[in-house]
């Protein structure tokens, strides 16, 4: 037979009104040994408080969504990791959806989310994303961005980490080095965080007098695959090079992978500089050099904002820029 809310107040010898208050955590004025009592009834008696019921009363689920673009990616889990411990810490749980990239995946995501009554949600839109989602503007329900500048109803605030600068440090590393013909092998470009890393590989050729017709960008996606496919295009064209600079680890990996069957030695004929920072990173054969992003800080933070604006407490800064750094590793070499 299934225990209900009056029966742990019979056994515990409380009101209803007092068993529901230590179920929904509103408990501030009542004693500590009755909550104590009523927590050991309930434990006792295998008693789980129905959400739903319970989502009635508060308006609350307690939970979040995250909604991520590639699991794939190494980068990604990591800050599914901190958003979910810090989420944890506050008592709420995480829905996670992957998009594969995808716009339409993305938005049946966004539709899943809102049907099941999310109080909020995290937010990493596509890289081919350029406007908010349709069903998230109507639904008016509490969003935080994180790696991605979108603005939208609902935005409550936005984690991103500072690209440009990034990019900048990247590339003028391989210049530093003495590589002078640097590539850039991005992902999508309609993105804010692609755009902002191709302006800083530009600010970089441009402080050591490349000119512009010398700058180039071979735009594709955020896979290995792309960039084993890109170096095996650029050899194929004849294209001269000695530097790489890549959207993201992925890409690199790739792109040293394609570099070896091809013959070319790197570091010391071709210099490689990846972003993110992935654990894969330092595994590969030469380690990665890389621009380092607070991949789990980014998690973290935003479920920190998102919960904060969902309580009703007063977000210090809505918008929250994360300082990237440069990790030197084997794949680059002083020419």
């Amino acid at each position: 037979m299934k225990v209900t809310i009056k029966d742990i107040a019979r056994i515990a010898e409380v009101s209803t009104a007092t068993v529901s208050k230590v179920i929904n955590h509103k408990d501030h004025d009542i004693s500590q040994a009755t909550k104590d009592r009523v927590n050991k009834v309930m434990k006792e008696c295998n008693y789980v408080p129905n959400v739903m019921a319970r989502s009635l009363i508060t308006k609350k689920t307690k939970t979040i969504g995250l909604v991520i673009p590639d699991i794939r990616n190494p980068f990604f889990p990591e800050l599914a990791r901190g958003a979910e411990d810090k989420a944890n810490e506050e008592g709420y749980n995480i829905i996670f959806c992957n998009t594969d990239d995808e716009l339409v995946k993305e938005e049946k995501c966004i539709d899943m989310l809102v049907e099941k009554m999310v109080d909020g949600i995290i937010f990493t839109a596509s890289a081919r994303r350029k406007t908010g989602v349709e069903s998230l503007k109507q639904a008016s329900i509490p969003i935080v961005l994180v790696d991605r500048d979108i603005d939208f109803k609902g935005v409550k605030g936005k984690i991103i980490v500072d690209n440009f600068q990034g990019a900048y440090q990247g590339v003028r590393h391989l210049l530093d080095c003495g590589y002078k013909k640097i590539l850039f092998i991005s992902g999508p470009l309609q993105s804010k965080p692609g755009i902002d890393r191709y302006e800083g590989y530009k600010k970089a050729l441009k402080e050591f007098d490349i000119p512009d017709q010398d700058a180039m960008v071979l735009e594709g996606e955020y896979k290995s695959e792309w960039g084993y496919d890109a170096i095996k295009l650029l050899s194929q064209q004849g294209v001269v090079f000695d530097g790489l600079f890549c959207g993201d680890d992925l890409i690199g990996i790739g792109a040293i992978k394609a570099l070896k069957e091809l013959g070319r030695d790197v570091p010391r004929e071709v210099g490689v500089v990846g972003f993110d920072d992935i654990y894969m990173a330092s595994l590969v054969d030469p380690e990665l050099t890389t621009i380092k992003q607070p991949n789990y800080e980014m998690g973290y933070q935003a479920a920190g904002m998102l919960i904060s604006a969902l309580e009703k407490k007063s977000i210090r800064k809505k918008d929250i820029l994360l300082d990237t750094k440069l990790v030197i590793r084997k794949s680059t070499i002083k020419k």
